[in-house]
């Protein structure tokens, strides 16, 4: 019997089996939006241990309800499969979540100060406040950053450290005190005092920023335990069910532990696919080959798996514009033993003009080693080219694609002009050429983590000011958008047989929506979230009625 037969008969048996036996949970009176392959639309879905069983109507679902059936009533709301980020340091942002004051989607100084007030009253005088970073000014009706003046009045009585992004951080003269900064000497990694116009310190420091956060007290176990939960409860509300993350700087072996203990207490609610950062220079190589040994390519299971390598790779390729044959061949002995191992590799990558010294070592290990099947990706690149998005397409090489002109966008205006910005990040031009895209955020030290915020800006092109960048030639659909953050990332985790869309056999991951993704307007998108998730057909996120 021919193999396609096999499938088939083996098919109609799933299915007959799957018919023939209640239900642990049926959906009716929805509207469910599949993300398949055909764009097919349900009203009822079915959910046997921990996978979908049937999708149909909701006269169909009967014949699978029985004495022990769970029936939600979904009353006419939309459904969409679980949303994958396929690039956010979600482990690292954990750590600290329960200890953090956040600024995320908050629309004025005045509100961001009010959080800081807030934070104040519930915490012990002298004990730190601060804000790790996701946001920009211009999300503030104000259009500028906070004084220093301003967090002293809202903490008077606390150390307040206040960052954004890896390039400037404002304290106050108690945190000043308790690090025990007094003249730019005491400044870690070449930071710099902003100036005034009168040439007096603002309270804000330039450049050294990883290096200064590391000076800053750290959560102790339980609370990176307690923030892990939190942090992927959090994920749920806004409908996140999966996350790729890359490591990141500050992001040691030992700082995945309370990640672990999670994992371990079944209390994981997101699905975690994680890279490995290199975290010491010159020493990578050794580094990836000593951590590696026991821990092979997808080790792990449907809640915890390791992806690989990335997306710092070498000290000597990362943001490095400049490139040299020799930084280039560091890069390349990494890259072919990762390929020898079958591992999956991700490198951070910004600028297309210098692009080409990344695949030229792709493309050497890949005619040494082949690498189309290893699902490597590029992380960012907002400007890429179609002659860099064909040789990406050649090597199988994908694009995990973020929304980092939200909040960039205006200054990459005012830098490069209107005729590049319209093109930041070209959707369209990458979806043309058939190149693999993962969406995603980037979160939480230089984005915001809500999906539907990135999700209208992939659908609007606007930053966090209201300023429409991209040109509508760069704009793809709705369906084309969520399926780059449901099935385009499954498929960077190597899992697109099990999630990425709502199909029988899959896991029962998915989102409930307060509003129709389809047809919400977009000026409204960023303002949804899940009244219910589910991950492997168990509640993690439910509103209350």
């Amino acid at each position: 019997m021919k193999l396609n037969a096999c499938l088939t008969l083996i098919g109609a048996l799933w299915s007959a089996i799957c018919w023939a036996q209640p239900a642990q949970t049926v959906l009716v009176n929805g509207h469910i939006v599949s993300a398949d392959d055909k764009d097919s639309r349900y009203q009822a879905l079915a959910i046997r241990d921990a996978r979908i069983v049937a999708l149909g109507t909701s006269t169909q679902m009967k014949s699978l309800i029985g004495p022990q059936t769970r029936v939600l009533d979904l009353k006419g709301r939309t459904v969409i499969p679980g949303l994958i980020d396929s690039h956010m340091h979600a482990i690292r942002a954990a750590l600290s979540y329960s200890t953090e004051v956040h600024w995320l989607g908050v629309n004025s100084i005045e509100l961001a100060l009010d959080k800081l007030k807030q934070a104040a009253a519930q915490t012990p005088a002298g004990e730190w406040l601060i804000v790790a970073g996701g946001w920009t000014e211009e999300q503030f009706k104000e259009g500028r950053r906070p004084t220093q003046a301003e967090i002293q009045h809202a903490a008077p009585n606390h150390p307040v450290y206040v960052q954004w992004m890896y390039d400037w951080a404002l304290l106050n003269p108690a945190a000043y005190k308790a690090l025990n900064i007094q003249s730019e000497a005491d400044l870690p990694g070449g930071g710099k005092f902003a100036l005034d116009a009168s040439g007096q310190r603002t309270g804000a420091i330039i450049g050294g920023i990883v290096p200064l956060f590391d000076k800053l007290p750290k959560p102790n176990f339980a609370q990176k335990v307690n923030g892990t939960e939190k942090f992927f409860k959090e994920l749920n509300r806004v409908g996140v069910t999966g996350v790729m993350d890359p490591g990141g700087f500050n992001m040691s072996p030992s700082e995945y532990a309370p990640l672990f203990q999670v994992w371990r207490n079944k209390d994981l609610t997101v699905r975690v696919s994680f890279s490995y950062f290199a975290q010491k220079k010159d020493k990578e190589f050794e580094e990836f080959k000593e951590l590696t040994q026991l821990l092979p390519m997808g080790f792990g299971d449907a809640m915890l798996r390791f992806n690989g390598i990335g997306e710092r790779v070498a000290f000597s390729m990362y943001n490095n514009d400049k490139a040299n044959p020799a930084d280039q061949d560091k890069l390349y002995q990494i890259a072919r033993w990762a390929a020898e191992n079958g591992l999956t590799l991700t490198q951070h990558w910004h600028e297309d003009s210098s692009v080409g010294t990344l695949l030229d070592v792709f493309e050497r290990v890949h005619r040494e080693v082949p690498i189309d099947k290893l699902r490597w990706s590029i992380a960012h690149l907002n400007n890429g080219t179609p002659a860099t998005f064909e040789r990406m397409k050649k090597l199988g090489v994908a694009w995990a694609m973020q929304d980092a002109m939200y909040l960039e966008g205006d200054r990459v205006l005012h830098r490069h002009g209107d005729k590049v910005a319209e093109h930041m990040p070209p959707i369209n031009t990458a979806l043309k050429v058939g190149v693999k895209i993962g969406a995603g955020t980037d979160a939480h030290r230089v984005a915001d983590y809500n999906p539907f915020i990135a999700l209208r800006w992939m659908l609007d092109g606007k930053t966090a000011s209201g300023q429409k960048l991209r040109a509508a030639s760069e704009i793809p659909t709705r369906l084309q958008a969520l399926k780059m953050y449901t099935s385009g990332s499954a498929w960077l985790a190597h899992d697109e047989h099990n999630r990425g869309s709502l199909a029988v056999g899959k896991f029962a991951d998915l989102a409930v929506l307060s509003e129709d993704f389809m047809t919400v307007p977009l000026e409204k998108m960023g303002a949804t979230h899940s009244v219910m998730t589910m991950v492997g057909g168990t509640i993690v996120h439910a509103e209350r009625p």
